[in-house]
Order: C-alpha cells, then structure tokens, then sequence
C-alpha cells in the first residue's frame, strides 16, 4: 500500500508543463488514485503470487521457477519443450522484437496480417522492413452492439493472402484487439482464420496478452461455449496457433515477464528450419540464459501463480465486471465510449467527444484530454490522431484499468473528471508538438504545447 500525497494544482500544472503535456513523462507521485496509463504490468499481486515470491530461485541457470513454469505452461496453453520451443523474455515487446528481427531477414516485401496491430507490435514489425497491414472487423465503428468487433476480417485477409501469397510469412491475431477499442474475437473467427492458413499454407500466431479475458467473452457471448471452463476455452484457442507472442505482464498477472512459443509443426520452420536456433541465440544474445530470459526467480514464480488465478471465472467475472461498471457510469455522463465494452479499458470515442467544436484531428485533442486530467491526478492515454497517425480509422483515449488494483469509487472518481471535461469541452486548447513528432513511437517521447 502506498499512500497519496497532497499536491496542488499549481504544483500539477507546473509538473504537466514540465512534461511537456506527455502523460508518460508526468511523475507516477502526483497522481491520485486513477492512473488508468495502462493494464501492463501494474497488476497489484496476490497473497498466493508474494508468497511464491519467497520460493524464488535466483540461479543463473536452470532455477527452480523455470520448471515450475514449463508446468504452468503445459497446463494453461498446452505447450511442452517436447512439442514447442519456449522462450523467456522480460516483457511482450522484447518477444516480438526477438520474433520479427528473424523473420525480416526472411527478404523483402514481407507482410504480416492483423486483426489491429498494437503500436509496439507494429514497430517491432516496421523496424525490421516488413509492412503491418491491419484487417480490422466491418463492424468495429459501427453503431451496434456486435459481441465480437476484434474479429479479423475474413474477406480482407483472404484477398491478401490471394495477391501476397509469397510475401506472408504468417498471419497474427490480437486478443482482445487493444488497438480496436479492446474488443474480444470469437472462437468461431479464429477457426475460420484457422482455415485460410491451412488453405494457404501459412503459420497462424496470436498477440495473446489478454487471452484470458477474450477466452472469458467466448464463455459469455458465444452460446456454444456457455457451458464450457475457461481453461477448457483456452486450450480450445491454443490448439489453433502454431505459436504465440505474450506479455505476461497483462493476463500472467505479474509486473514483469513475456515469452514467445513456437511450436514445432509450424509451418515456417519447413521453409527457415534455422529459425528457433536463431531466435535462441538472440535471447540469449539480449535476455541471458533461455531459463531465466531476463527475469528474475521472484518474477517468474509470481506468473506461476498468476497463470492459474486469471483463468478463474470468479476473477474474470469480477475483472471485466468492474470495467463494465466504469464504462456504463462513464456513458450516463453523455460520455461518448466504445460499446460493447473491452475487458481491459473503456475507450473514448476522441472525434464524437469533440464533435460540436471547432477542434480537427490534427488538433490532437487526446493529447489536449489527457494533458489536462493530469491537473486533476487522472492519467488516460491517447490512442488515436497522434499515437498512430491523423488518417488511422479510430481515434480514441483509453482507460485501461489495472488488475486487482481499484475500488469502483476510484473509477468513479476518474469518470467524473472526465465528465467535467466533457461539459467544459468548448474550452480545450488544441496541443501543438514542440518535440518529437516525426520519430517513431512518438507518443512516448513527443511534448506538446497547450495554445488556448
């Protein structure tokens, strides 16, 4: 527990300044029970994950928790050194740097498919010269209540596999779709995306950070998995893929850790059989022995334990529960949100949330947003015009809400902020960037000027 200090909002607004209206620079200190920044790694843990901590193995190599893991693994996605290569990493983007530095040097042209490429993903992805395409669902900004707008689109992604058959080295999907507004795919998408890879001879791989809240929206929004466990869901979905990029920090429960699997009927390796020693000696190259892939013992142990609490429904029921709650408090303020809600965060619909003013996109009103609910201790994070560009289809601000971590008072809290900003919207300042706004990633190092 840590407790909040007092600050003013001369001292908020001098700080904000100083950050140059970057969210991600402003001290973590000054916030007051709402920094919704992100769900990545700010899991408050368990007692079961802090006393699995004690059992921490700081050995150089083979520790104990390696071993603890490899179970964990077997038992949650059905994967074993005897059918997978495994590797350790410290978090998801050092997964898929590992992955794609190896692909890209495959040749030129490449592509990779996407139900939404998340901005690090995409990085990792265009870093290394291949193109990041995304095939987002039809019915993602459509005024309706689809149950699964993460889907990939089908006929998108058959049209590219039929005209880049050799430039695809595979297809990749997000769950839940974190750049899609957090919306979970269906079980049944996934067979179909399943499909096509097997008709086009081509490696399925899923960005699965959040698989245990998308699993937990296949149990409540598909009628034919209604009866099922999450754990029997999870396995139904791992059994598709033939490899996977995670973040452990998100649905592994833990502040820190990633892995990427490949397993060994993936199709890939029949064309680069060189690919998993590639990517071994990489990791041992950035991350240190393939045991410890730069964790500590206390790290992996804590996502031993956090494998088996978030595939329970009673956690999942009361996680996106409590999202669900924030989201329907957020919309009776007359807060234009995404609907049907994520598992992780609720987004702000950036465009209709400035709708009736003179603000455009190249505005960067999110940027204005968030900036400003510094003042209040309140930090959001703007995912739209400015993180991926004016002419991306979706311009939001999202609230991601961390695990285990907030009472429904805190949101509260946030949402009333947010809905004061609303009211008070006429009165926004567009953000100008001072800094930054041509280097990649921008959103992370860009600083900004408030013009009112």
């Amino acid at each position: 527990m840590r407790f909040h200090h007092e600050f003013t909002l001369e001292q908020r607004f001098k700080a904000a300044q100083k950050a140059g209206w970057n969210v991600f620079q402003f001290p973590s200190e000054m916030l007051k029970g709402g920094d919704l920044l992100s769900d990545s790694g700010t899991t408050t843990l368990t007692a079961e994950q802090m006393a699995a901590m004690v059992l921490g193995d700081e050995a150089y190599g083979s520790n104990y928790g390696y071993f603890q893991l490899l179970k964990a693994f077997k038992d949650t996605f059905c994967v074993s050194p005897d059918d997978s290569e495994i590797y350790l990493f410290h978090q998801g983007r050092a997964t898929e740097h590992a992955l794609f530095t190896q692909i890209g040097k495959f040749g030129r042209n490449l592509k990779i498919p996407n139900n939404g490429h998340f901005d690090t993903t995409r990085a990792n992805i265009e870093s290394n010269g291949i193109c990041a395409i995304d095939c987002f669902s039809e019915e993602l900004h459509k005024q309706s209540f689809a149950p699964f707008k993460g889907n990939m689109n089908l006929a998108e992604l058959e049209n590219l596999l039929k005209k880049d058959y050799e430039n695809i080295p595979l297809v990749y999907i997000t769950m839940t779709n974190n750049s899609g507004g957090g919306q979970p795919v269906s079980l049944e998408n996934m067979k179909k995306v399943r499909a096509l890879c097997n008709k086009y001879k081509k490696a399925l791989f899923y960005d699965a950070c959040r698989f245990a809240e998308n699993s937990y929206f296949i149990k409540t929004r598909e009628s034919k998995y209604n009866k099922k466990s999450i754990i029997e869901i999870v396995k139904e979905v791992f059994d598709l893929c033939d490899g996977f990029t995670i973040s452990l920090k998100k649905d592994g429960l833990a502040n820190m850790g990633g892995a990427l699997v490949i397993k060994h009927r993936c199709p890939l390796l029949k064309r680069y059989p060189n690919l998993t020693d590639d990517i071994r000696n990489h990791q041992i190259l950035t991350e240190g022995h393939p045991t410890y892939g730069g964790l500590s013992g206390r790290d992996i142990m804590t996502i031993c334990e956090g494998l088996k609490t978030v595939v329970s429904d009673a956690y999942l029921k009361n996680r996106i529960g409590q999202v669900s709650i924030f989201g329907e408090y957020l919309k009776s303020g007359g807060i234009p949100v995404l609907e049907p809600f994520g598992g992780h965060a609720v987004y702000i619909d950036t465009d209709k949330f400035f709708a009736d003013t003179s603000l455009k996109r190249s505005d960067f009103a999110g940027i204005s947003l968030t900036g400003l609910l510094l003042l209040k201790g309140v930090r959001l994070c703007e995912l739209g015009a400015f993180a991926f560009g004016e002419n991306y289809p979706h311009n939001f601000v999202r609230c991601a809400v961390p695990r285990n971590k907030y009472e429904i008072d805190d949101l509260y809290y946030v949402a009333d902020c947010i809905k004061k900003m609303h009211k008070n919207r006429h009165k926004i300042p567009p953000a100008r960037p001072v800094y930054g706004e041509n280097l990649p990633l921008r959103h992370f190092k860009a600083r900004f000027e408030l013009r009112w």
